[in-house]
């Protein structure tokens, strides 16, 4: 409650004071959370930032983490509020869905690149959240969510956008793509208002030109089997140290990069903490390792399928085959890779800086092979080849924060091969009825139901 008191004394005096007091503390918390990170920030630096003794911010907070609930909670009541207030007002407009959802686009956008210290706050540290944290916040994300549902089954019931996708699906994928912009995006260098209108073309129309539609195609059928220490052939030596290496992602993804020690990842792994170093020095070595073998391990297995010419002769079905690998190797090879995207935001510099040349490169696969569909034609020509990987690969990762179909059924369940051809028909095809029916020229196409 924004309670402001003018002048007076007494207790009104206090409580405006005291009212003031926890605003500062908020919103220096958010600042720092947001340019440092929830795991770089320490509670003397907020309190310094306030402008406060130490010992006061325990006044108002018991804990770092119950700055972080508040911080993310004001976060998502600020972009909720901003982004509902240009949906209503584009529906009591009349506006089409095309110009409703550039502009919930560009606030969301908006929100999380900076306009607000608070959502902005949220994108950088929204993978350390605990599962506890989670919980907490799930109302919050949910409201939110729901404003993004409900504008794609208003515009599937206009027949506006394509049925044969839920909303809820709709929502994820989306909403997904435009939070991962947070990780690249950088606003001296992009303009906001042209990523907008670029990302929603690309949504609406797909990447693919309309006379190269993928209309419903099953994509290649890729198979990746899950790791498993115990692979014939291999040393007791190496089974337990990758046995050691898999005991690691689960530790990590529930205690985070700070919480995780060696003797917890023992007690994970179900062994005394002194064997650890008959493998690893230290708990940076074991983690360094972690991460190196999920950017590998998926950098070769995808790039793999993008330079392979031979079983995928277009370039359509290279990218089709590589975006399922992708998927793949995030959700059945193992935790590693989805590891590296969750907890990516908490590693030290020197750490992220190690492994960037893998990452480069796995980027830059991507960069060629969309520079050469859109120089075939099998891509359209005005796409900017940059944003439209950014946007795509976005999507796929940030779904490591939502796609979790053992655990949670509470919204609609789908399979991993379920989701794969959602993410296909919404990327390569894009959202929007009416190119699909000047297209399909009266003839029935996957877009009409039965």
């Amino acid at each position: 409650m924004n309670v402001l008191w003018e002048g007076g004394c007494g207790p009104k005096r206090i409580r405006r004071k005291s009212f003031e007091t926890r605003k500062a503390i908020l919103d220096a918390a958010a600042r720092l959370f947001c340019e440092n990170g929830y795991v770089g920030t320490t509670l003397k630096e907020i309190a310094t930032a306030a402008g406060i003794e130490p010992a006061s911010l325990y006044y108002y907070f018991a804990s770092k983490e119950d700055l972080l609930d508040d911080v993310f909670d004001i976060g998502c009541r600020q972009i909720t509020d901003a982004v509902s207030t240009v949906y209503q007002e584009c529906e009591a407009s009349g506006a089409s869905f095309k110009e409703t959802f550039t502009g919930m686009v560009r606030e969301h956008l908006d929100q999380i690149l900076g306009g607000s210290d608070f959502t902005a706050a949220i994108m950088r540290n929204f993978s350390i959240l605990s599962p506890e944290a989670r919980a907490r916040q799930r109302r919050s994300f949910k409201i939110y969510g729901d404003l993004w549902t409900n504008a794609f089954k208003n515009a599937q019931q206009k027949g506006e956008i394509r049925p044969d996708i839920s909303a809820i699906t709709l929502k994820q994928l989306i909403v997904g793509a435009l939070n991962w912009t947070a990780v690249w995006f950088d606003r001296d260098s992009f303009s906001i208002c042209e990523y907008t209108d670029s990302t929603v073309s690309l949504l609406l129309d797909g990447l693919l030109s309309p006379d190269n539609l993928w209309d419903g195609r099953e994509p290649a059928a890729i198979t990746i089997e899950p790791m498993s220490p115990k692979i014939a052939g291999r040393s007791k030596a190496a089974q337990t140290r990758l046995h050691i290496l898999l005991s690691t992602t689960r530790a990590l993804q529930k205690k985070g990069y700070d919480g995780v020690t060696l003797r917890y990842i023992a007690e994970v792994a179900g062994i005394e903490a002194g064997s650890i170093y008959y493998h690893f020095s230290s708990k940076e070595e074991i983690i360094d390792d972690v991460l190196s073998r999920g950017l590998n391990e998926i950098a070769e297995g995808v790039i793999y399928i993008l330079e392979n010419e031979i079983d995928y002769p277009d370039y359509t079905s290279r990218i089709a085959a590589a975006i399922r690998t992708h998927m793949l190797y995030l959700f059945v090879r193992n935790d590693f890779i989805a590891l590296n995207i969750r907890i990516f935001g908490q590693l030290p510099l020197d750490i992220r800086e190690k492994h960037r040349p893998v990452r480069q490169q796995y980027a830059a696969a991507w960069n060629q092979i969309l520079k050469q569909a859109q120089a075939s034609g099998e891509i359209r020509n005005e796409l900017n080849i940059f944003q439209m990987q950014q946007l795509l690969l976005g999507a796929l990762n940030w779904s490591v924060n939502w796609y979790h179909p053992d655990l949670d059924k509470a919204e609609e369940s789908k399979s991993l091969d379920d989701l794969i051809k959602k993410i296909l028909v919404v990327f390569l095809d894009g959202i929007a009825t009416e190119k699909q029916e000047i297209v399909s020229q009266g003839i029935k196409t996957s877009l009409q139901p039965d």
